[in-house]
């Protein structure tokens, strides 16, 4: 939690200072930060589709440089090495560590992809509406015109058990989503403790943490454009028909 809010804040203060005063012709820090936030625009249009894009872009920006940044934290040394334990067998054991990134504790990491799940939930019944989910979740995706009656009665109870499983695999979203970050992160802690911060693994976990931020931002992004990204071709003329 420290780090939690430690982050959050030097996030909101480096913005707010690099961008307090906009100009027409940016400054290097106004550059900087334009490049990133078209770079990022240019990623997650495509994937979220341009309906609810306004509403989702604000969302996974933070997601991208809050774990980023928490990734990142766990390379500083003293950051999960500092705090209580005991000596045993001459060996002092840390037990609470007094600092530690927000995404190597399973606790940071479930409560970030709860977040994207009930963002998920708001988005797809706001922008798809409910007629929309509920036919890419139990909808006979076949042409009625081209089936005959009968198969097209055996496929919508296909589609309607396929549908089933479709709603469990949303429902365990969270917990992937939390596992996946989590142990990467965890487990990258614990190689940098264990080498004592050796360069050549200290440099791949800053590739890891990297990844790992731009993973869990592009799955909350897939989640919603899968249901929300059908603005136009085929996608939209299939639900405008059914």
């Amino acid at each position: 939690m420290a780090t939690g809010w430690l982050v959050s804040l030097a996030i909101i203060c480096v913005v707010i200072f690099a961008l307090r005063r906009p100009k027409l012709f940016p400054t290097k820090t106004q550059a900087v930060f334009e490049s990133l936030i078209e770079a990022l625009r240019d990623l997650f249009e495509p994937i979220v589709g341009k309906k609810a894009f306004p509403a989702v872009f604000p969302l996974l920006i933070t997601f991208f440089l809050f774990i980023l940044m928490q990734n990142w934290m766990g390379l500083l040394p003293g950051v999960g090495t500092l705090g209580f334990g005991h000596e045993e067998n001459g060996h002092f054991h840390l037990t609470t560590p007094l600092i530690r990134p927000f995404t190597a504790d399973f606790n940071g990491t479930i409560a970030l992809a709860l977040i994207s799940f009930g963002a998920f939930l708001i988005i797809i019944f706001k922008y798809a509406g409910p007629k929309a989910v509920f036919y890419d979740w139990f909808g006979n995706k076949a042409d009625k015109k081209e089936t005959p009656a009968v198969l097209y009665f055996v496929l919508t109870i296909v589609f309607l058990l396929v549908g089933v499983i479709e709603i469990f695999s949303v429902a365990i979203r969270p917990f992937t989503l939390s596992v996946r970050l989590f142990g990467n992160v965890f487990g990258g802690e614990n190689l940098l403790h264990g080498t004592g911060y050796f360069f050549i693994f200290y440099f791949m976990e800053l590739l890891v943490g990297l990844i790992q931020a731009l993973v869990f931002t592009l799955l909350s992004a897939t989640y919603i454009g899968l249901i929300c990204n059908h603005d136009s071709g085929e996608h939209a003329e299939g639900h405008a028909s059914h």
